[in-house]
């Protein structure tokens, strides 16, 4: 037994034990689909399709560089998918999961694109083919539009335009591979057409290429690629003082758990006591009494101490498919996480329901 299932085992033993009883309703709040360069192509415009061949050596975005997704030293049995939307909804029925909030996989690097017309094209391509291929095909999805934030203003526009005419839920907003970090004045109009809009945005982690050379093994890449760029994105926002003015708007920060949360808000808290009172930004736990923060409530051994110091209201339950390898089977991780003896069946309530119902607008 290693360290950590010692550790977990011994909190375990610590916690009343609790019927595993399933909620009635659940939301994925982060699946994913995994669109290609062959899918999307066919949504740009003519001079792009002409040119598909080209495609073989010039990538749409950007590849991670190196082979990442299975480390050489994983004995587990492996399972790469790329879903349609059929086998998406027989998902969804197998993990009796009532609707799924689907996240792009590839595209998810846009923000390392750096002109920004094509970054504007392939946005534009993703949200049609997302429409077109998974939300318009079972009234269970609900998609998060891909914002090319290289030209704030299309950004803006392009928002609007997925959730006014695709009925999308949100945007996207890439904790990696922009020059600039997301509370940065640059940004400030698409926080503010969101807020208007009375939609979600999501900084959601993505490997970029810029981190997978600082890294030796696809473990640490696994392990640290994802939260410090999130880590690194709450900060700045928090300390920008954007949300301040902003009372509709909500953000979650997916794909990295929830662990390193209170420890940056005591930090980030400690820091902003030293700012005047006028210029001082609404503090991390202000906005979570406002509800305008959420997370994603990921597997870590610190669950229990994140509910008692965040609440159980702020975080949300995902299933992350098709990208776990080893868990495609989705009746076993929803029995997975209600088996956790951890939490109340109230707190896995919200966390499954009542949160992403709020977050999302559902």
């Amino acid at each position: 037994m290693t360290s950590h299932e010692t550790l977990c085992k011994k909190a375990h033993m610590r916690q009343p034990k609790r019927r595993a009883a399933t909620p009635a309703h659940i939301i994925d709040s982060d699946g994913h689909v995994r669109e290609t360069d062959e899918q999307i192509i066919e949504y740009m415009s003519p001079g792009y399709k002409s040119r598909r061949e080209a495609m073989l050596y010039f990538p749409l975005v950007p590849h991670h560089g190196w082979h990442r997704s299975i480390p050489q030293n994983d004995y587990r049995q492996q399972d790469f998918r790329v879903p349609d939307w059929r086998e998406w909804a027989e998902k969804l029925d197998e993990g009796k999961i009532e609707l799924a909030v689907l996240y792009p996989t590839r595209f998810m690097h846009i923000g390392q694109i750096g002109n920004p017309q094509y970054a504007a094209e392939l946005c534009r391509a993703y949200n049609d083919f997302l429409h077109d291929q998974f939300l318009s095909r079972d009234k269970r999805f609900r998609g998060m539009a891909l914002l090319p934030l290289q030209d704030v203003g299309k950004a803006a526009k392009e928002l609007h335009r997925a959730v006014e005419v695709h009925h999308m839920v949100g945007g996207i907003l890439p904790a990696e591979g922009l020059p600039l970090p997301l509370g940065h004045p640059l940004y400030r109009a698409i926080f503010e057409e969101a807020d208007r809009l009375g939609c979600a945005l999501s900084v959601h982690s993505c490997t970029s290429l810029r981190d997978n050379d600082r890294f030796l093994e696809p473990n640490e890449v696994a392990t640290l690629a994802h939260v410090i760029p999130e880590m690194r994105q709450f900060t700045n926002i928090m300390f920008s003082g954007l949300m301040n003015k902003l009372k509709r708007l909500r953000l979650g920060f997916l794909e990295a758990g929830c662990g390193w949360v209170p420890y940056l808000i005591s930090k980030i808290e400690e820091r902003l006591e030293r700012v005047p009172p006028k210029e001082r930004p609404l503090l991390p736990s202000e906005l979570l009494t406002r509800k305008q923060l959420f997370f994603q409530c990921g597997e870590e051994m610190t669950t229990r101490r994140d509910v008692e110091l965040l609440g159980d209201g702020c975080l949300l339950w995902a299933s992350d498919f098709p990208h776990e390898a080893t868990k495609t089977d989705l009746q076993a991780l929803v029995k997975e996480f209600c088996e956790r003896k951890e939490l109340t069946s109230s707190s896995k309530k919200k966390i499954l329901y009542d949160n992403p119902k709020r977050f999302y607008a559902l």
